[in-house]
C-alpha cells in the first residue's frame, strides 16, 4: 500500500531543490561569467544576465591556456588510468577468488590496506621511483658488479648506471596511479556472488581458467566495469598534485594544471571571464562521459547480473 504523505513529499522536494541550487549555482555563475566582457565581470556584484562574449572568451582561454595539448594530455592520462585500473583489478580479483595458493588472504589484505595510503602520503617515494624506475635495483646491480662479475672486469673500471626516467611522459602520468585497491575489492566482492556451479560447469566442459574468465566472468562484469569507467575517468581527469609534480614541460601538462595559466596574477588584469570559460572547457569531457554512460553507471551500482 502506498501512503500519501503530502507534508513529507513537500519537504523532500524542498531539500532536493535546495541541494540542486547549492550545487548548480557555481556552474551557472561560471557560465554567465564566461559570456560577459571584462568590464561587466569586474563589477560588484556581477550582473546575472548572460552576455554575448562567450565564443570570444572561449577562444582567448584556448590560446592563453594552451588547452589544446593540455586537454589531449588529460584525455590520454584519464583513459590510461581508467583502463589500467580496471584491467589490473579484474585480474587481481580473479586471482584472489578463483586460485588457491599460499598467502592469498595476505595478498588481499595487503592490497586492501593500501586504501589507507592515498597518493599524497606516498608522493615522495612515488616521485623518486618515477625519476628513476631502476633506482631501487641500483644497489643490487652494484653488488653483483663488485662480486659475481668482478672477474670479468678485472683491470678495468666500468660503471653502469641504471636509469629510466618517467618524468614528463605519459607512462609516468599513468603508471603510478594504475593500481587500485577499491576496484580490486569491488570486483572481488562481485566474483564472490557468482555461483560456484558456473565454475564447476566450465571445468567439466574442459574450459581453462582464462576461458572461464573471458567467456563467463567478463560478460557478467560489464555493468560493474561501466560504473567503474565513469568513476575512474573522473578520478584520473581531476588529478592535480601528481601531474603538477611530474611534469615540467608545458606540452606535457594536463588541463587541470593548465588552468593556472588563466588565473589572474597580482599585476594582471582580472580576466575572470576568460578563466571561467577555460573552466567550462576543462569540465566538459568528464561531464560528457557521465551523461553518455549514466544509464550504465546507475545499472552497475544497483544491479547484479548473474
Amino acid at each position: 500500500m502506498v501512503e500519501k504523505t503530502p507534508i513529507l513529499d513537500a519537504l523532500t522536494y524542498f531539500f532536493l531543490m535546495a541541494g540542486i541550487a547549492i550545487v548548480g549555482f557555481p556552474i551557472v555563475y561560471a557560465i554567465i561569467a564566461a559570456t560577459l566582457p571584462i568590464e561587466e565581470v569586474s563589477r560588484v556584484p556581477m550582473p546575472m544576465i548572460p552576455g554575448d562574449q562567450f565564443w570570444v572568451n572561449i577562444q582567448a582561454a584556448w590560446k592563453k591556456g594552451n588547452l589544446g595539448s593540455n586537454l589531449t594530455n588529460s584525455l590520454i592520462m584519464a583513459s590510461g588510468i581508467t583502463f589500467g585500473k580496471i584491467i589490473v583489478s579484474l585480474f587481481g580479483a580473479f586471482s584472489i577468488v578463483y586460485f588457491n595458493y599460499r598467502l592469498r588472504i595476505v595478498a588481499f589484505v595487503s592490497v586492501f590496506c593500501t586504501l589507507m595510503l592515498p597518493v599524497e602520503v606516498r608522493i615522495l617515494p612515488t616521485y623518486e621511483m618515477a625519476a628513476n624506475l631502476f633506482g631501487p635495483l641500483q644497489g643490487v646491480w652494484d653488488f653483483l658488479h663488485m662480486n659475481a662479475l668482478a672477474g670479468w672486469f678485472a683491470g678495468h673500471t666500468v660503471e653502469v648506471q641504471l636509469d629510466w626516467c618517467l618524468l614528463d611522459s605519459y607512462t609516468g602520468l599513468i603508471m603510478p596511479l594504475v593500481a587500485s585497491a577499491t576496484c580490486t575489492f569491488l570486483f572481488r566482492q562481485f566474483f564472490l556472488t557468482i555461483p560456484e556451479e558456473l565454475c564447476e560447469a566450465a571445468k567439466m566442459d574442459g574450459a581453462s581458467a582464462m576461458t572461464f574468465f573471458w567467456r563467463i566472468l567478463l560478460p557478467l562484469s560489464k555493468t560493474n566495469i561501466a560504473a567503474l569507467v565513469v568513476i575512474e575517468f573522473v578520478y584520473g581527469w581531476n588529478q592535480y598534485l601528481w601531474p603538477l609534480l611530474i611534469t615540467t614541460n608545458p606540452d606535457m601538462m594536463t588541463a587541470v594544471i593548465g588552468l593556472q595559466n588563466l588565473i589572474p596574477q597580482a599585476d594582471d588584469l582580472p580576466f575572470w571571464n576568460v578563466a571561467m570559460a577555460g573552466s567550462l572547457l576543462v569540465m566538459m569531457p568528464p561531464v560528457l562521459v557521465v551523461l553518455l554512460m549514466q544509464r550504465w553507471f546507475v545499472k552497475g551500482l544497483v544491479e547484479r547480473e548473474k
